[in-house]
């Protein structure tokens, strides 16, 4: 055990928050996610939500603020978007959560975040995420990706 790592960050994940570098990404997962076809690296973590799991990561995890190579910052949290036949049936309480959360961590708050289509979601996962972590959250459009910051401290 160490001191000052939120319980909710088991051994196995706070080794590849460790090891990610500046603009890694991380796709934290509802239960309904196809994690395992889309991780290049899967964690299990059976019995939390996406919430919890989020802001303990943010605890130790600084989000990207840096300009892309168009000298833009893009936001660093990436949420699906709902698909066409959801618009208006479905709603996401679950988003105000993760931008009350962000916000405890990144003065930037509700800029931080963008949304991308299922498909485009889904390739990001595949082709920049570092790990999928799996949690068994039953909100559906819970998911998001984070891009990792440069520690300064």
């Amino acid at each position: 055990m160490l001191k000052g790592i939120p319980t909710e960050i088991s051994p196995e994940l706070l080794k590849v928050l460790d090891e990610m570098g500046h603009t890694d990404e991380i796709t934290i997962a509802d239960g309904n996610f196809p994690g395992h076809t889309m991780g290049k690296r899967v964690i299990r973590a059976d019995g939390l939500g996406v919430p919890e799991l989020l802001d303990a990561i943010l605890k130790v995890f600084p989000l990207d603020t840096y300009p892309n190579a168009k000298g833009e910052v893009d936001p660093p949290c990436t949420l699906m978007a709902l698909e066409p036949g959801d618009v208006g049936k479905v709603a996401t309480p679950i988003w105000d959560e993760y931008k009350a959360i962000v916000k405890k961590y990144d003065d930037r708050g509700d800029a931080c975040f963008q949304e991308i289509n299922k498909w485009k979601f889904y390739d990001q996962t595949r082709e920049k995420s570092s790990v999928v972590v799996m949690t068994t959250e039953t909100a559906i459009y819970a998911n998001i990706i984070l891009r990792k910051g440069v520690v300064i401290e």
